[in-house]
């Protein structure tokens, strides 16, 4: 399926969406550099101001975070309130009188007017202090002062100050840990978590040498507390464990969500405040696993502000779908239905409307903003949508008064931007931020294809077919599959609404304009298609799901102008652990793999606790299914490798350990293949890469990579 005409109604709003655009273009523009993707910048966080009149938001350049706000109405370019060359902004708030943006930086709290100035710190102390919330009221904040200045996991207490005349009442103390303290709607108590904990577990393998050591991460889950806002001793709610979501529904009662029963078993709980058996309200039962990615659908229950409702997602029907139930118990009532997923729920303030995003069938790419109506009556919601045409639109968050909503938007066109819009049918976004620096010339981005193959057993793989513009399609050119990480993932119709990923779309528009032809499947276990897609990887993971990912390069084949001989593969994460399995499960299918921060044995990974229950849900435990875990291993048949590879990790990886990688670079040289590897270390990065300097080595790195092998480029001196 190609859709390659827009919308009427989406070409009037991408009038607006490009003024900036327009404005940019004007001015020479040249093709894609490396230093053009570095200096592509991402919103995020965007918070109304009181009055509705501005939206501050956090931009981010190559993990350079600061302040930004922006005029509602996106009549003047965003005003940067703060330009510390580290970033390292977070937690933002305004002033209750909306004159003043708080916001988080190291181990304090700031304070910056909203019209600009000098930041400066509120106050100081010797111990650092994070986790602020500020009261319903605004008068007053909540927050967690370290027992230990610069030691995360040596206690702390909580805080509540005066945001007027500074004073303080130490609210509760834990010798291990405070999170998330929690403002009951009448202000009158917090909840939070206490005694939770890192544990952390040195590991020193002997082909590694005993004097380097790396340490493993144990979560232990903490206990719930409510404590009064003026002290007192505080009540312990529940028992300790997970409480995914935590919200108050009214002043006496919090509700949260568990996963139990092998992660087959996800319930969600009201509990009262003051101590008591929770009632469980409602409980999805998989006959897999609860593969519903709340970290990207927020799947958690979603009180209404006056306490009545809570909304939820779940995949009852077999798609993700809004609904409502009573927060006092009843019966669930569903609100959305149809072959497409609806994520990211927020009720208005008023409590009459959820807003919503969610994909159209057979449009899995794109994503809407709609908005339930509930009223007083679940069981007569009406759903409207007010965003039109490609895109995908995201996260939106009401306005004060609930006459506007801002969202995130991408496109073939643009990455991640910050629009308002009326929460109305036919109402014209606009635009608050524009991302990408000036002089990158936006026609020449390559818009994606949705099409379809046959997988392993027949099934049809969706995936997405980038072809460079002005190709001589009278020739065979090189082509790059790209696996996309995480599993519960997915590409989109354009840039990818995730900072993490979003970084490499930016990258392949790059080596599309190199003359690759790019290709990404959505192989299953991704998101966007249904709980049968999701949750085809049980007992399977690295089985036909890699299959599919590596199958793409047979449908690059069918193309008259592919060189089937000069095919690449590389991929982040779960991304990078199925280009491992390609190269050993077929090793001359491709001409040269990319495996960046791959998971090279899950036996491995599964002992990592930081790791375990994810890998538990969808595999059991290495003693119960022992043949499943030996087949996602591709590290042990490293020596059936036979085209180049290359290898990039960073050292500060606590999603796929270093020691992965570590590993497979002993094998590696065990099996006499160390003339076909070439392994990059990066010194303190996370999983993602996002420093500048690593960047740009990574993206040049692979860049010389694929133009050797793929179109005999040799290397720059």
């Amino acid at each position: 399926m190609v859709r390659l005409k827009l919308s009427r109604s989406f070409a009037a709003v991408a009038i607006l969406f490009g003024a900036g655009i327009a404005a940019a273009q004007a001015r020479p523009t040249h093709p894609l550099t490396i230093e053009d993707l570095i200096d592509i910048k991402h919103p995020s966080n965007p918070v109304w101001s009181p009055d509705g009149k501005q939206v501050a938001f956090l931009w981010d350049r190559a993990d350079i975070v600061n302040l930004y706000v922006a005029n509602a109405d996106g009549g003047a370019k965003p005003m940067a309130l703060t330009s510390f060359p580290d970033g390292k902004v977070t937690a933002v708030f305004w002033s209750k009188d909306g004159s003043s943006v708080y916001f988080a930086r190291g181990g304090d709290l700031w304070r910056i007017a909203a019209a600009g100035g000098e930041a400066h710190a509120v106050w100081t102390t010797a111990s650092p202090e994070a986790e602020f919330s500020p009261s319903p009221d605004g008068s007053k904040l909540a927050f967690v002062r370290a027992g230990s200045a610069g030691e995360a996991q040596h206690g702390g207490d909580l805080i509540v100050r005066s945001l007027s005349d500074g004073s303080e009442s130490k609210i509760a103390h834990d010798d291990e840990s405070i999170y998330s303290p929690l403002w009951s709607p009448d202000g009158s108590q917090l909840a939070y978590i206490g005694g939770s904990k890192i544990i952390r577990h040195d590991e020193s393998p002997a082909y590694s040498g005993e004097k380097l050591i790396y340490a493993v991460f144990e979560y232990a889950s903490g206990q719930l507390y409510v404590a009064s806002a003026s002290g007192g001793k505080a009540i312990a709610i529940d028992t300790p464990g997970e409480y995914n979501g935590l919200a108050w529904t009214d002043s006496s009662h919090l509700t949260y969500d568990r996963q139990s029963n092998a992660y087959k078993t996800r319930t969600i709980y009201v509990a009262p405040a003051v101590g008591g058996a929770p009632q469980a309200i409602h409980a999805d039962k998989e006959d897999k696993f609860w593969s519903l990615p709340d970290w990207e659908a927020e799947a958690k229950p979603k009180p209404s502000p006056d306490g009545k409702w809570i909304a939820f997602l779940t995949d009852l029907d077999g798609w993700d779908h809004l609904y409502v139930i009573p927060a006092a118990g009843g019966d669930p009532v569903q609100i959305t239905r149809g072959h497409f997923e609806t994520w990211r729920p927020t009720w208005s303030h008023d409590c009459t409307r959820i807003a919503f995003d969610a994909n159209e069938p057979d449009h899995p790419g794109d994503r809407r903003v709609g908005i339930a109506t509930i009223g007083n009556d679940p069981a007569h919601a009406s759903v409207i949508y007010i965003t039109t045409g490609r895109g995908t639109n995201v996260a939106p968050s009401w306005s004060p008064d609930d006459k506007r909503l801002v969202y995130q938007h991408t496109d073939t066109q643009n990455s991640a931007d910050l629009f308002t819009i009326a929460a109305t049918a036919g109402a014209k976004p606009a635009r608050l931020s524009e991302s990408m620096p000036a002089g990158i010339d936006h026609s020449a981005f390559v818009e994606p294809q949705f099409v379809h193959y046959p997988g392993p057993d027949g099934q049809s793989v969706p995936g997405w077919l980038f072809v460079p513009k002005n190709l001589d399609r009278s020739k065979k050119h090189p082509a790059i599959i790209w696996v996309h990480g995480d599993g519960i993932n997915q590409n989109y119709d354009g840039w990818h609404i995730q900072r993490n990923y979003a970084v490499y779309y930016s990258y392949h528009q790059y080596l599309l304009q190199q003359g690759y032809v790019v290709f990404a499947p959505d192989y299953r276990g991704s998101i966007g298609y249904g709980r049968d897609w999701r949750n085809g990887v049980y007992m399977d993971v690295g089985g036909n799901d890699a299959k599919d990912a590596w199958m793409g390069a047979n449908y690059l084949k069918t193309l008259p102008y592919v060189d089937a001989d000069r095919i690449g593969i590389w991929g982040l994460s779960y991304g990078g652990f199925f280009t491992l399995i390609a190269v050993t499960d077929q090793p001359t299918l491709f001409r040269a793999a990319v495996d960046v921060a791959g998971v090279a044995d899950y036996v491995m990974y599964y002992h990592d606790p930081y790791n375990n229950d994810w890998t538990e849900g969808r595999m059991g435990t290495p003693e119960q299914n022992p043949k499943v875990y030996a087949n996602a291993s591709p590290g042990s048949h490293i020596g059936q490798l036979e085209r180049p590879l290359l290898v990039l990790h960073g050292t500060s990886d606590v999603n796929v350990p270093f020691l992965q990688s570590v590993w497979l670079m002993d094998e590696v040289l065990k099996k006499n293949k160390g003339d076909l590897v070439q392994f990059m270390i990066y010194p303190g990065e996370f999983h993602y890469f996002s420093r500048e300097h690593v960047l740009r080595d990574a993206w040049n790195r692979v860049d010389q990579f694929f133009a050797f092998h793929l179109r005999g480029v040799a290397p720059k001196p």
